[in-house]
């Protein structure tokens, strides 16, 4: 028999949407399925069970990457999969120590990846002229995260959870080493994927109500004035609730880009860049 406790797709969408903006936006009427609902009811996973994941999971995950768009058909990334815990420990350690990604089952590193573009010009006795460019770089970091997002998506859709690493950023050098990654490949960032210990409650992080983010025709800011104070007071009640502190939105975006030191030792990610062989003209 059904369980009439179930909530609907529609329910799920509506909750998720309401969540997302701490009520702050009206629900859309009359659009739902199951995509949106997973998607509307993102959560960050930090605690995961110990539990292996079903053969041919990562197989299909790295599928659902591959779908994602790629400019130019590309393809100017790759995903190294790390389940060995003693290398999963070594880049929780570079990756400012955080200790949570001990727990994954799986840590997916997504890289930027140029060097496979510059071996088929070896091959082919043609020089990659661009390679050494910015904008080839852009293109490699965009392809890697339309992957990757991909993967969250599909994840949370088979039942798992997700949680990116920008922190494997913190020392890209010393990860390219541990991955053994060759020249022109940097690692963007990590994801954990695991199925979420029900022990660790979460829930929905709001974000910045619609009217602060979507512009219609030309760019207009002047609704942040009053709607960030409220965003503010929306995060700063998420926070206290998860435990995360009594700093709001506006708190957290001073203390990261207030200051060069908020960027972690950052602010080299040119020089990383280049000792990693990319251009970057």
């Amino acid at each position: 028999m059904p369980d009439n406790n179930t909530p609907s797709v529609a329910d799920r969408v509506a909750a998720g949407f309401q969540a997302r903006y701490a009520g702050a936006t009206p629900t859309p009427a009359g659009i739902a399925n199951e995509v949106l609902a997973t998607m509307l009811n993102h959560k960050t996973v930090r605690r995961y069970l110990p539990t292996a994941l079903p053969a041919g999971t990562l197989e299909m995950l790295v599928g659902a990457a591959a779908s994602a768009p790629t400019s130019s058909n590309l393809q100017t990334w790759s995903v190294l999969a790390v389940q060995d815990k003693a290398r999963i420990a070594k880049l929780a350690e570079l990756s400012n120590n955080q200790k949570f990604i001990n727990t994954a089952p799986l840590f997916m590193c997504w890289l930027a990846d140029l060097s496979r573009l510059g071996r088929l010009g070896e091959t082919l006795g043609t020089e990659m002229e661009a390679l050494p460019y910015l904008e080839m770089y852009q293109t490699a970091a965009l392809d890697t995260a339309f992957a990757a997002q991909n993967v969250v998506v599909a994840a949370e859709s088979l039942g798992l959870g997700t949680c990116y690493i920008g922190g494997l950023r913190t020392s890209p050098v010393e990860v390219a080493a541990v991955l053994g990654l060759p020249k022109n490949v940097v690692a963007v960032y990590g994801l954990c994927v695991g199925y979420p210990d029900p022990a660790a409650v979460t829930e929905v992080k709001p974000r910045l109500p619609q009217n602060v983010v979507l512009h219609h025709e030309t760019y207009d800011a002047a609704l942040e004035t009053k709607a960030v104070p409220e965003y503010d007071q929306a995060m700063l009640d998420f926070s206290k609730r998860n435990g995360m502190g009594d700093a709001d939105w506006s708190q957290r975006a001073l203390s990261r880009a207030g200051k060069v030191g908020g960027m972690s030792g950052r602010h080299q990610m040119t020089d990383f860049l280049k000792t990693l062989g990319f251009g970057i003209k």
